[in-house]
Order: C-alpha cells, then structure tokens, then sequence
C-alpha cells in the first residue's frame, strides 16, 4: 500500500506473520494504529465483497489469516526509512455487508503483544526478588514474541527477605507488571521493533532522556507543520503531596512520610507543584510498609500526579511534518507563546493511514507552564 510517499506493509499470519497476499493489500481501505504509554492498539478495515468463487462466505473473513489471535505486524517506510509501526494479535472482528455491492466493509481490531500476557490470572510466588527482578523473570516467559527486556531497577530496592514477607502474584502477568510499576510511578509497555518479529518491554520511569524529535510548530507561518490548532489544557487540580505517617513494620516506631516536588526530569520551568498558591494535599493511609516501601509510594503518587498537569493535544500531516512522531520520549513545541512553548513528553500517538494521506494525532504531557529553553530547534 503506497500513500503519499509513504509505503506500509503488512505481515500478517496465525503463527508466523508473512507478506499478505496481494489480494489482502489491494483490499486493505484505511489503518489505524495507537501508540501510547500503557497499551497500544490497532485497526485494519478491509473492503470485502461475494464474488463468484465466493459462495459461502466472504473471502477474507472465511480466511485464516484475519482470524482472533492471528499476528499482524505493520511495517512503514517513510523517506526510505523502514519502522515497525505495531506488532499485536486480532482480538476483535467486525463485518459490515454494505446495502450494495461492493460496499462491505471488514474490520479487525488488536492490541500488541501485550495482550499475551494478559489472558491467564495467576498465583504465584516469588520469594526474596525485588521488582526489577521479577519484572526480569516475567518478561522472559514471552520470548516465542521476541520480547527484548529493559528493566530500568527503581531509585529505592527493597529486597524481601522470606523471613518477613513473600511477594505474591494474584493477577494476570500483565496486571502483575503494572501494579509493580505504579509502586514507583513506573510504566510498563511493549514497543514494537527494533526489526520485525522483536518487541522491546520496558518498565521504568517514563522516559524524559534522549534527543527530542523534530519540532512541532504552530502559527509560524511557512514553518507550520501542525494541522489546524494545538489545544492546551492546564488543570491545577492535578498536583498533589503526600503528608502522614506510617509505622515502620520492621521497627514499630512511627515514621512521617511527606513529599516535597517530584523526581521526574523536569520540562517546565514553572512547574505546578512549586508555582500554584494551593497544591492539593492527600494523607498516605497505607500500613504494613517498612519506610523505605512508604516513602517510594508517597513519591510515586506524587510524580504521578504531575504527569496531568498540562496536556496539549493536535494533530499532524505526515507529509508536512516530513517525519514519524513516536510516543514515550521528547518533542519541542513552538509558536505558541511563553508559557505552552518547549519540551513535552509524547505520551499517545494515534496514526490513521489511508491512500493518498498519512496523519498522526498525538497528546502532550508536562508538569507545568514555561519553557526550560529559551530556543527550540526545528
């Protein structure tokens, strides 16, 4: 499928993904693919029609390829660079006849390869192995998806000693590795690529590191490459500090548990926390926690809580934007002012393909107003 420069090909199969056969391509109407720091998901419509081999059913639905369960992965070559844009499972089928001929429409839903790793609710133990490790181990269990492990170890590690407690799984991988990361104000995800077949999962903090991608530019004129307007949305409601006590389980004594500002890199150089005349303030009510357990899930809810402070959200045209935006890392932003200026983490990248037009819808996050850079590089 050729659009505006841009080449996509599919790999699609119920074990091992292949080339579609030309007549899935040629029939292949419009892709969609969300791309996000949680799960990311995708949705191919097809064109389908009854020909006359077709006496029973339609040949696209009757064919094992399209079939719950059956791998698609989705390659795109932009300016002759090739990306993995998704690899995930079918999930979901849904067929529109149409009123005439022709007109039918074949649509499969998906999600990436995470969703493997949520079909079976388990109870398991894992004696004397902090989070990064058991992180490590189940990840291992989904090396049949080419599952590349980067584990980013939290900044405070508790090792459990079997004599005082034994963590226990009672979730599904996939929920056990997320509940895991929300102790530390951690994600985790799987990203499709480097190469076709493999998938990077990643649990760690959101990453705020690395060179940003080319900016995006709003009301610049020639320079504008962002569709129509950004919508900022600033909600001071969102930041939040932890102030209490907990009673340490190893000492008994009582012990305060307070936060001060977050750990994330900072984007903003006016940041909510610091800036607002009020900043809500929530008690830490848990118990059971030694003091190092405590104070790592107060700061978690805190650097959460500024992940939502300001959002922007737009939309682009591939062609114009002249590249690939991607979620999980930096983007600068330019053109609309002093306070919405500068860097922003990308945390959702929706791309919709059809013949002839590639756009890309994203969302924007940082921790407050102004920039930390008084120049963005185009």
């Amino acid at each position: 499928m050729n659009l505006a420069g841009t080449h996509l090909t599919l790999l699609i199969g119920p074990t091992v993904p292949v080339p579609a056969p030309a007549s899935f391509a040629e029939a292949l109407d419009s892709v969609e693919v969300t791309q996000n720091d949680e799960r990311s998901g995708f949705q191919l419509t097809f064109k389908v029609g009854r020909g006359r081999m077709d006496v029973l059913d339609y040949a696209q639905l009757s064919s094992p390829l399209l079939q719950p369960f059956s791998r698609v992965v989705l390659l795109v070559t932009f300016k002759a660079m090739p990306q993995v844009l998704m690899d995930g499972v079918i999930t979901h089928q849904q067929l529109s006849p149409g009123a005439d001929p022709g007109q039918g429409r074949l649509t499969v839903t998906g999600e990436d390869v995470s969703v493997m790793m949520d079909l079976e609710e388990k109870s398991v133990e894992h004696p004397a192995q902090p989070e990064a490790v058991i992180a490590l181990k189940i990840i291992a269990g989904y090396a049949q998806y080419g599952l590349i492990p980067t584990v980013i170890p939290p900044p405070t590690v508790d090792i459990p000693l079997p004599t005082e407690r034994v963590p226990v799984q009672q979730a599904t991988d996939l929920d056990y590795l997320r509940e895991m990361a929300t102790r530390f104000a951690y994600v985790f995800y799987v990203t499709p690529g480097p190469a076709p077949l493999t998938n990077t999962a990643y649990w760690g903090p959101p990453p705020r590191l690395g060179l940003p991608q080319k900016a995006l530019s709003v009301n610049m004129g020639p320079f504008t490459n962002v569709l129509g307007d950004v919508n900022f949305q600033y909600n001071s409601l969102e930041p939040t500090l932890i102030d209490g006590k907990i009673q340490d389980r190893q000492t008994g004594q009582d012990v305060p548990v307070q936060t001060r500002t977050s750990t994330r890199i900072p984007l903003a150089s006016q940041p909510a926390l610091q800036t607002q005349a009020h900043v809500r303030t929530r008690r830490f009510r848990q118990s059971g926690l030694s003091t190092v357990q405590a104070y790592a899930r107060a700061q978690a809810e805190t650097d959460r809580s500024t992940d939502k402070v300001l959002t922007a959200t737009g939309e682009l045209d591939a062609a114009r934007y002249e590249a690939l935006l991607t979620p999980r890392g930096l983007v600068g932003l330019r053109g609309a002012g002093l306070s919405y200026d500068g860097f922003y983490y990308v945390k959702r990248v929706t791309h919709l393909i059809q013949r002839g037009e590639y756009r890309q819808r994203f969302t924007l996050t940082r921790e407050g107003q102004g920039a930390i850079s008084p120049m963005i590089v185009p």
